[in-house]
């Protein structure tokens, strides 16, 4: 069920990618694996997979430990500054980094790992990430603490159709763009789910995060 979950997931990317006539093999999918256990990872990672997506820090380290070293772990979950020593060594892309004490904190653990900015770009008031105005300052601190910002990352508000997100998405890539004139190694847009993932990535998305659409509900 999950490799075949997979393989249409897939499929539709491969298929979005073309409407919007750009490369698929510039897209990283992330199966967000929040919601299962070992065995379903394990199925979708029989079927080629490597690149899963953890929200909460302790389940991250805890599959890590027993899962093949060769998985790329995504955290996509916003991260309490305490707990960013703790998936430092096992985390490949931190995907909300959307405070300054998250990023002091980062700086500490000396991870490798490649870093996006969350933004909140339609200044919702009950979700995480950076008011679209701090961006920049959050950009110039990192730089200041030896850390390089790979891109940008969103949540784009609930809707009842994906078209109702491209809004967001092109606002974030618009973003994107222009912060790209000092900082031209700004390059990813974590952005789309499962809900709206074809959109995001004619938008521009070069990450994509999706769980249901793999995994099931």
């Amino acid at each position: 069920m999950v490799a075949g979950s997979l393989e249409e997931t897939r499929r539709r990317v491969a298929a979005a990618t073309q409407r919007s006539g750009r490369n698929v093999d510039d897209v990283t999918l992330v199966a967000v694996s929040k919601t299962v256990g070992p065995p379903e990872i394990m199925a979708a990672y029989g079927a080629g997979h490597r690149d899963f997506g953890e929200n909460r820090s302790h389940e991250l380290v805890a599959k890590a430990a027993v899962l093949p070293d060769d998985i790329n772990w995504h955290f996509v979950g916003s991260l309490q500054s305490r707990k960013a020593k703790e998936i430092a060594t096992s985390t490949a892309v931190l995907h909300a980094i959307d405070r300054e004490s998250v990023l002091r904190a980062w700086a500490k653990t000396q991870s490798d790992a490649r870093l996006l900015l969350q933004v909140n770009i339609a200044r919702e008031e009950q979700k995480h990430g950076a008011d679209p105005d701090s961006v920049v300052p959050l950009l110039l601190l990192a730089a200041d603490l030896g850390l390089s910002i790979a891109g940008l990352m969103l949540i784009a508000p609930l809707a009842d159709e994906a078209e109702d997100s491209r809004r967001w998405f092109r606002m974030l890539r618009q973003l994107r763009d222009e912060l790209r004139t000092d900082w031209p190694d700004l390059i990813e847009l974590s952005m789309g789910m499962t809900n709206d993932f074809e959109v995001a990535l004619e938008e521009g998305a070069t990450l994509i995060r999706v769980g249901r659409a793999i995994f099931g509900s």
